[in-house]
């Protein structure tokens, strides 16, 4: 058989980020709070299979195809995966197209995520999430500086980032999904503090999930005032 190509970063990061920390099927955690949300159990399935065998493999499109692209790829819990590889007539290519699409909207309906009615609610609905995520921020971010050499087996580092997986990232996702229920109420100043903002959380997950240094950027100060 021949050597498969790793999964590159730039899909890996999307497929967190798209996901939203959450199964594209069942909608449960992937951070499950039973791990103290530390550790991740998703699994990057494939929709349509390397080769002419497999789940869906009469599916293929014709023409080029790229296999391991974000576009041939969900991320699922590993109960859900097997579920719709042992049964791959239930769950045909568009089904599970489908999940990844709406995925989002399905999640925000589950988290009670709602549209509002005016900026004063979007607010509220995003500054505790925020506000939990600062205070954790001033309290165990690492230091920068000249003079600081960052530990990674100090109690500090690892308290930093057991917080940013269990609390930081998941109230960013939660924040995300909000923001784009109401993007209606944004000013363009906002919708770029916001596009800045997405790629802050995109670096966290780059780094805390998929293990990889990146050039995150930082926090956007706007976010901080962000409907007010």
């Amino acid at each position: 058989m021949a050597k498969r190509d790793a999964i590159s970063v730039a899909t890996k990061l999307r497929l967190f980020a798209d996901a939203a920390g959450h199964c594209q099927r069942c909608l449960e955690k992937l951070f499950p709070d039973e791990m103290g949300g530390l550790k991740h159990i998703a699994e990057m399935a494939h929709v349509i299979p390397h080769g002419d065998t497999g789940p869906r493999y009469e599916a293929r499109p014709k023409g080029d195809f790229e296999v391991d692209s974000f576009e041939n790829l969900i991320l699922l819990c590993p109960t859900c995966h097997t579920i719709v590889d042992k049964n791959p007539e239930a769950y045909p290519r568009d089904t599970l197209l489908g999940w990844k699409r709406d995925h989002l909207g399905a999640l925000a309906r589950k988290q009670g995520i709602i549209t509002y009615e005016n900026r004063r609610d979007v607010r509220d609905a995003v500054a505790a999430g925020l506000a939990e995520n600062k205070a954790i921020w001033e309290k165990f971010a690492p230091s920068e500086g000249s003079e600081f050499k960052y530990d990674p087996e100090s109690s500090t580092a690892i308290t930093w980032t057991d917080r940013m997986r269990s609390v930081i990232l998941p109230n960013h996702y939660r924040i995300q999904a909000i923001i784009e229920a109401n993007l209606r109420h944004a000013s363009d100043d906002e919708e770029k503090t916001f596009a800045e903002y997405r790629e802050h959380v995109r670096g966290l997950t780059a780094r805390h999930v998929c293990d990889e240094a990146g050039g995150a950027i930082r926090f956007p100060a706007a976010m901080e005032t962000i409907f007010a």
